[in-house]
């Protein structure tokens, strides 16, 4: 790129920054129904120009192939007819919730007479930096504008046409409805040199959001001049006790790895009881491999696979940190509930993690003791999710610790500030 193009590159970025932030004003003090209407608008004109939406998401995804993305990225980037209804369903569910911007949270009444109230507002202008799945467009977009947010978005290279598509549909919705088309904004272009403009608007920019590999997120947070609320991997584990019915075990195990393996909250470790390795864990796996996951596991598991004639490879230390995003699973054998937890806390990435057990006291030992943001008893981690919370979608997964953690929706796009009512108090 010459130094014009360059120049000229940065000035659209600042502009759209600039924008976002006047535009950020507006939004803050809608009133529900305003916001809730151009929801409901955008939601029609996803179902009015589905069309249009999936011949560039045809695109995309003949430009994915050719390109060698793997199955599970390519699943991630498909724009079906069911995953636009869920967009749909997403959009109609979170009008449909209550509004929290102007949420009281706290009322004190200090000794000087004061009446203080600390009430949720919104954060102001939230970037968001994802790659893949477009239907996150939708999602941010419905969030950032029910909270009172507007928001700069920037999709991956991988879903450019589905983005601008989408994008396009806001646009006309945030116009049709009278509100300024700046709310909500894609940036225009896949230069990676646009991300290093984004990421130095603290000025306008108040929050960033990163969505996606660990590359991009380490990247965010080493380029950032504006604070980063990190959406990191996902190396979630579950763990089957010494106590867990096996039809239980099976069905989570199943449907943790396998119903959608190109997701965040998806298993990439299994961990076993020992004492459970004939009776649990052979019929697992036995389960496992027919549905055309690859197992890699421990040195003393070989054999007993070999013998039981289940295909499998042995797995290194690696492995166990890894995010396959596949129909891959690492597997290791622990004596205790305490080992469980102690190697979740080493491996894992503070997603999603699981217990299979009867035994009340161990499920209490785990789910106290696992560091995570979503810890499970009895349940597939697939439920870590804003829609599957009720929350009507999700800007992501915080694994962070400040501000937000775990399924990120309304409420953890609002910050707070404190109302003091006086009659004339003076110190």
């Amino acid at each position: 790129m010459s130094d014009d193009n360059s120049s000229e590159l940065e000035a659209t970025i600042v502009a759209m920054a600039k924008a976002a932030k006047a535009a950020s004003h507006v939004v803050a003090t809608l009133p529900r129904e305003k916001k809730d209407a151009v929801l409901k608008r955008i939601a029609h004109f996803c179902d009015l120009r589905r069309k249009e939406i999936q011949e560039a998401n045809a695109k995309d995804l003949e430009a994915g192939e050719a390109n060698g993305l793997s199955t599970a990225m390519l699943d991630r980037l498909k724009l079906h007819d069911q995953r636009i209804d869920q967009m749909i369903e997403g959009l109609n569910q979170v009008a449909d919730l209550p509004d929290p911007v102007g949420e009281e949270i706290e009322r004190m009444d200090p000794p000087q007479g004061l009446d203080i109230r600390k009430v949720r507002v919104p954060i102001g202008v939230i970037g968001i930096i994802y790659e893949s799945r477009p239907n996150v467009t939708i999602d941010c977009a419905a969030l950032c504008l029910k909270s009172g947010n507007a928001a700069i978005l920037r999709g991956g290279k991988e879903a450019f046409q589905s983005n601008q598509a989408l994008a396009s549909v806001i646009r006309d919705a945030l116009i049709e409805e009278g509100l300024p088309e700046a709310t909500i904004a894609l940036v225009p272009t896949t230069d990676r040199k646009a991300m290093n403009v984004l990421l130095k608007q603290d000025e306008s920019i108040h929050c960033i959001i990163p969505r996606g590999g660990h590359n991009l997120i380490r990247f965010v947070v080493d380029n950032s001049s504006i604070p980063v609320i990190k959406h990191y991997t996902g190396v979630c584990s579950v763990y089957v006790d010494a106590s867990a019915k096996l039809h239980d075990a099976i069905a989570i195990v199943e449907n943790a790895k396998c119903q959608r393996p190109g997701v965040c909250n998806a298993i990439e470790n299994l961990l076993v009881n020992e004492k459970t390795i004939e009776s649990h864990f052979i019929p697992i796996a036995r389960k496992l491999v027919s549905r055309g996951v690859e197992l890699r596991v421990e040195t003393n598991l070989l054999s007993i696979l070999e013998s039981h004639g289940i295909q499998c490879k042995e797995a290194t230390e690696a492995d166990y940190f890894e995010e396959y995003l596949d129909l891959i699973l690492s597997v290791k054998t622990v004596a205790s509930v305490g080992d469980a937890i102690a190697f979740i806390n080493e491996h894992g990435s503070g997603h999603s993690d699981a217990i299979v057990t009867e035994d009340e006291t161990s499920a209490q030992t785990f789910l106290n003791g696992v560091d995570g943001a979503t810890v499970y008893w009895n349940a597939s981690t697939r439920f870590t999710d804003g829609f599957e919370f009720g929350l009507g979608a999700e800007i992501g997964i915080s694994t962070d610790r400040l501000h937000a953690r775990g399924p990120m929706g309304l409420r953890e796009l609002c910050t707070y500030k404190f109302l003091v009512f006086g009659k004339g108090e003076i110190r």
